[in-house]
């Protein structure tokens, strides 16, 4: 069962839980899942059917943006990483 470790801001949504097992064959079904485990919890990361702008995904260390979104599969080993995106700075 994949495992999704989530980012300190959104681990309130998930009764402070780093990493959770989750089962899912794609992306899609691994959050849904997530919901129905923590109710709410997909809609601080979806946006209808696409993930937000401010949130970043990546399985096994690759953006699942550059892959196929939602629909990217999921494998048993897998791990995912969901985070909010990070923006700021300066650039010189």
């Amino acid at each position: 069962m994949p495992i999704v470790k989530l980012a300190a801001p959104l681990r309130r949504f998930c009764e402070n839980k780093a990493e959770i097992r989750v089962e899912g064959k794609n992306l899609r079904e691994v959050i849904m899942n997530l919901d129905k485990q923590y109710k709410g919890f997909a809609s601080r990361i979806l946006e209808g059917n696409e993930i937000k702008d401010v949130i970043s995904i990546f399985i096994n260390n690759e953006d699942v943006r550059m892959k196929k979104g939602l629909d990217t599969e999921v494998k048993e080993e897998d791990v995912i990483f969901i985070a909010p995106a990070i923006a700021g700075g300066r650039c010189q």
